[in-house]
């Protein structure tokens, strides 16, 4: 562990401006919404910034991309294909534990089963992680319930947390220890250990009293979402409040749906792009299939799947972890009032038989 001071800590990310492009999280003075995207000069970046609005999961998953090129000569009836996709070197800095949480989980979707994908692990290989502990909580968040928050575990290179006029830096891999040694920061003791400590306990009594008392009911709704026993007409009630808008998978760091489309290219006669764009278990079309035939055209059964897939044992075995990393975006964006929170409320009281 290393000491640094809160007055230089943007000197971290000076230097990491050398070899990455640095993501982080910012103000934008004209709406006063904080934002995580590619920054021109370190010292737009808010450490002190609210939960961002969207999801860092654009700098290693874009929501638009082209994966490859490939041209067709019909003389000869062959194609000619050729990965094609951009990869820059980026720093990740000022991370929230929940939005890290949601990339652990798209690390596993994409590189911790069968296959794994290139094009998600090109961008992963080249990126440099350094997350921002939460020495208070937002009025949004749950992380507390999904155990990833309000503190970094894994999975950073370095994590700071705030310890008043300095930040504990602590090294989670080799290159982040190199970092802090080349930066010649001072080491940290029991002393400062004690303070993150005292910090994290802090943290967790500023939860907002409905995040605590959920926290209790998460494994039993779980429990009714895996089995089956969550009732027809609590799904059909959430199903009736969705707009069918996709913004909560827009806004969820863990969500890893997409769709792929072939687009002629300008290049050449012949020329096509192969983009890959975000998609949404929220849209009609998202399970329609060959001849028309869907699975899932009724509302309430997408929004069924959509919350098995944040709150079932399977994607647990899956993530290693819940798929709702607690950031509380989904409840903040919904039209409809159905964020993760508000289906857990739904849910408990159908087991309680209140309300």
């Amino acid at each position: 562990m290393f000491l640094i001071k809160k007055s230089d800590v943007l000197k971290l990310a000076q230097e990491l401006s050398k070899d990455y492009q640095v993501y982080g999280p910012f103000v934008e003075k004209t709406s006063g919404q904080a934002f995580f995207d590619k920054v021109a000069d370190v010292a737009e970046i808010s450490l002190s910034a609210p939960i961002p609005s969207n999801p860092p999961k654009q700098a290693v998953f874009p929501q638009m991309e082209r994966i490859l090129s490939y041209r067709y000569d019909a003389a000869k009836k062959a194609a000619e294909m050729n990965p094609d996709y951009k990869v820059v070197p980026k720093a990740l800095f000022g991370l929230r534990p929940c939005d890290l949480n949601g990339m652990l989980c798209l690390d596993r979707f994409f590189m911790g089963q069968e296959f794994v994908d290139d094009v998600y692990l090109a961008h992963r290989k080249s990126m440099f992680i350094v997350t921002n502990s939460c020495t208070t909580a937002f009025k949004q968040c749950l992380c507390v319930c999904m155990d990833s928050g309000p503190f970094a575990k894994e999975g950073f290179d370095l994590n700071l947390v705030d310890l008043g006029d300095n930040y504990l830096v602590e090294a989670g891999s080799d290159k982040g220890k190199a970092l802090a040694e080349k930066m010649g920061l001072a080491a940290a003791g029991d002393a400062e250990a004690k303070q993150k400590s005292a910090a994290l306990d802090k943290a967790i009594k500023t939860f907002e009293p409905v995040a605590i008392d959920n926290k209790a009911w998460i494994s039993r709704v779980i429990n009714r979402v895996t089995t089956g026993f969550a009732r027809e007409d609590v799904w059909e009630y959430v199903g009736d409040q969705c707009f069918e808008c996709g913004a909560c998978t827009f806004v969820c760091p863990s969500c890893s749906c997409f769709n792929v489309v072939d687009v002629s290219s300008a290049a050449c006669d012949g020329c096509t792009d192969r983009l890959r764009t975000w998609d949404s278990c929220s849209y009609e079309g998202y399970a329609r299939m060959a001849g028309g035939h869907n699975p899932r055209k009724p509302v309430e059964d997408r929004r069924n799947k959509r919350f098995f897939c944040k709150l079932s044992y399977s994607q647990s075995k899956k993530y290693l972890r819940p798929g709702c990393v607690g950031c509380g975006r989904c409840q903040w964006v919904c039209p409809g009032d159905i964020g993760i929170p508000n289906v857990v409320t739904y849910v408990r009281r159908e087991i309680t038989k209140q309300g």
